[in-house]
């Protein structure tokens, strides 16, 4: 007879009762990290409750953070590893180029629009987005809707719009179309909800209409597409590419599309949607924090009126505005032709700087596309993090594709991505000799 394991003391008759049992067992330990729950249907055969009833006690753990839905993989008590986070790496000695951050000293001085967003205090009950925020954010979005008939929603940031759109829409084991290579924030975004990521190929026009093909083939019900500096490869989508995915997309009306524009106005290029003007469930998101700053968590984003209705609920809860202080600020910075201009300058300024590390890699027999964005994704024929292990021991940090993969079976990764915007003309010289150094020797 085998002995029973942790999961063999799971116990309870409705999803929060089991959702206690399994906080209980991994705070005395009975479950560990990276211990695997049982499936559901077997967990709800054993408990004589509706299978319904442990999917809800899956997903209440998942949005606390106590396990990890991996799919077909099943689901797992979560680590205490730190998973990998945007930003500076703390603590380091290294000259940090993974950290894809803008360069605060092009974010536009906040002081003098301070002024502008005091006014009256704002009670409870109150229209949850101020009035002048809400016309401009329809004037910001509108051109690029597919449809006149939408809603303005307002969010701390993207990551919380997206994490808030697919809470509306999608249920435990739903699956969801991402990038492939794809940003840190949707990654975690998915896992912790309890969603099945499927991922889609990208190129250097984006999405691939073959891969979203086969992810609808494979039945999500939500995605996420970034039309503009893709995280971490820099693709934009061009015009051909956004009408192919919009006939790929005909046929599948009720999936929800969502259009992660956070880079808008600092991008060199132009915007193309993927949602067709038939598509029934769509919502466009644009921060601010690229060019006013990290810490304005806010974003403004544009959907159709039933999803934007059941956005609202979802803001319900907890976090029911954001802070009218905060928009009004926003609004003031992104009202300021001068602030625009700088906020032009800037997106300028990036474009260039990558062009010329580029030009540099070329130089050393490396072949890299600036794209578009605030880093570079760097082919470098060798396994990534070998040349990054090289590269730390000449004083560079940088970040491997490894961390931007969805496949758990996904080769390892043969790109590094890096943040050079900020460096001098030498130290770009001295990181372009340095990369093609570490790569030689991780051949």
């Amino acid at each position: 007879m085998t002995s029973p394991t942790g999961t063999d003391e799971i116990h309870g008759g409705t999803a929060a009762e089991i959702g206690a049992s399994v906080r209980e067992l991994v705070e005395r330990g009975a479950l560990a990290p990276g211990d695997a729950l049982p499936p559901v249907r077997a967990l709800a055969e054993r408990l004589g409750v509706n299978r319904n009833t442990a999917v809800a006690a899956y997903r209440l753990l998942a949005r606390s953070g106590l396990v990890v839905s991996q799919g077909r993989a099943g689901t797992r008590v979560a680590g205490g590893a730190r998973v990998a986070q945007e930003g500076y790496s703390p603590g380091s000695a290294l000259r940090d180029v993974a950290t894809g951050n803008p360069d605060p000293a092009l974010i536009p001085d906040l002081s003098r629009a301070l002024q502008a967003a005091a006014g009256r205090p704002v009670l409870y009950g109150e229209p949850v987005i101020d009035q002048a925020v809400e016309e401009w954010a329809r004037g910001w979005l509108a051109p690029d809707t597919p449809s006149d008939d939408f809603r303005v929603t307002v969010t701390s940031g993207a990551v919380d719009a997206i994490e808030r759109l697919l809470a509306q829409a999608l249920m435990r084991d739903d699956a969801v179309a991402l990038e492939d290579p794809c940003f840190l924030a949707s990654i975690h975004t998915v896992r912790l909800g309890g969603y099945r990521a499927v991922p889609v190929p990208v190129d250097a026009e984006g999405m691939t209409p073959d891969g979203l093909r086969a992810a609808l083939e494979d039945g999500v019900r939500a995605m996420v597409c970034t039309p503009r500096a893709q995280n971490p490869t820099g693709a934009a989508v061009t015009a051909g590419r956004a009408a192919e995915l919009r006939d790929v997309l005909a046929d599948h009306p009720y999936v929800l599309v969502i259009e992660d524009d956070y880079f808008s106005l600092l991008s060199r290029r132009p915007f193309h949607s993927i949602v067709g003007p038939g598509h029934r469930r769509w919502a466009l998101v644009r921060s601010v924090s690229k060019f006013i700053g990290p810490d304005m968590c806010l974003a403004v984003t544009a959907s159709d009126p039933k999803t934007a209705g059941r956005l609202a609920m979802r803001l319900s809860p907890g976090t029911t505005w954001v802070s009218h202080l905060l928009q009004r600020l926003s609004h003031a910075m992104l009202s300021d032709p001068d602030v625009l201009a700088q906020i032009d300058r800037a997106g300028a300024h990036y474009a260039e700087r990558n062009e010329t590390f580029t030009r540099l890699l070329a130089a050393q027999g490396i072949q890299a596309s600036a794209g578009d964005g605030l880093s570079l994704w760097i082919p470098v024929g060798a396994p990534a993090r070998d040349v990054a292990e090289q590269l730390m021991r000449r004083g560079w940090l940088a970040r491997t594709g490894d961390e931007f993969q969805l496949r758990e079976d996904a080769p390892p990764s043969q790109h590094l991505r890096v943040t050079v915007h900020d460096l001098t003309d030498d130290e770009m010289k001295t990181l372009a000799s340095d990369l093609a150094a570490s790569r030689t020797a991780s051949f």
